[in-house]
């Protein structure tokens, strides 16, 4: 019979693999939790629940809300990236091509003089 006491490479592929159990719980956590506190439809009392369920029983509590809430995991996480992306656009701006086909129709409006058109463009191109 083979025994981990036996082998030196086989306690270390045993504790690799412990390791690599733990990142993959430690990941599963992390992604449950800011799930769970970046939604609007549950209420205080439900979050709570959830967040003792996942400290008491941190395995099953997991897996019990990917299985019961996965579903719109994704769809949050999209919505979420798309909030995110709107308001760095709103921020910063939109792409060089984007301004620059701006610039072009306030010319053509002759809201802005060719001076000014020539500066701005020349300032986005740079």
């Amino acid at each position: 019979m083979f025994s981990l006491g036996d082998s030196a490479f086989a306690n270390f592929v045993a504790d690799a693999f412990a390791v690599f159990m733990f990142l993959l719980w430690f990941w599963l956590f992390i992604t449950v939790a800011s799930d769970l506190f970046r939604r609007k439809d549950i209420s205080g009392f439900g979050k709570v629940l959830w967040v003792i369920l996942l400290i008491v029983l941190p395995y099953i509590g997991i897996f019990a809300y990917i299985l019961t809430q996965g579903g719109g995991m994704a769809e949050r996480n999209r919505a979420q990236a798309r909030q995110v992306r709107d308001e760095l656009r709103e921020t910063i701006g939109f792409s060089v091509a984007d301004e620059l086909t701006k610039l072009d129709q306030l010319k053509a409006k002759n809201t802005i003089s060719d001076e000014e058109y020539l500066r701005l463009r020349g300032r986005l191109v740079a």
